[in-house]
């Protein structure tokens, strides 16, 4: 990273994601916003890895349904990085509940659910750095500048 404000976040494209067909257009809207892709890869979710994601929610009694759902599919996940990432991507996914997010943002345009609500994305910086820390080995993960970064970025952000 190379500006104080770039930071990392995860999305994970959830089995819903996959299933209708949606990952190109999940990814465009990240790009579209001036975000990097420094990882990326399609993996099937596994019990320990559901567990420690999951970690906050692992004792409560729907979780038993999420860890079905999450592993119904394989699942891409991606690093991103930029300037206000975690915040950039919370904007462009949504509240968590897709019958509560606006039109335009991916779950207002693509989900009418809790659950099958088509992304997770970090939601703070910490867990951003924690997340990515989890799905993406240090070799994984892929430093460069976008050759439209100046563009996106006004001078504001430096």
């Amino acid at each position: 990273m190379t500006h104080p404000k770039e930071e990392k976040t995860l999305i994970i494209l959830k089995p819903d994601t996959i299933h209708r067909g949606l990952a190109g257009e999940v990814m465009s809207r990240f790009e579209r916003k001036g975000l990097k892709i420094i990882g990326m890869k399609m993996i099937q979710l596994e019990d320990a890895l559901l567990e420690a994601h999951y970690a906050h929610i692992k004792d409560k009694p729907f979780f038993a349904g999420i860890k079905e759902f999450m592993k119904s599919a394989p699942i891409i996940v991606i690093a991103l990085s930029g300037i206000e990432a975690v915040n950039a991507t919370r904007l462009i996914v949504g509240p968590t509940r897709g019958y509560e997010a606006a039109a335009g943002t991916i779950r207002g345009d693509f989900s009418l659910s809790t659950q099958s609500n088509i992304v997770h994305a970090s939601d703070s910086v910490e867990n951003g750095k924690t997340e990515v820390a989890r799905f993406f080995r240090d070799n994984e993960l892929f430093a460069y500048k976008r050759n439209d970064f100046d563009f996106i970025n006004s001078e504001e952000v430096f």
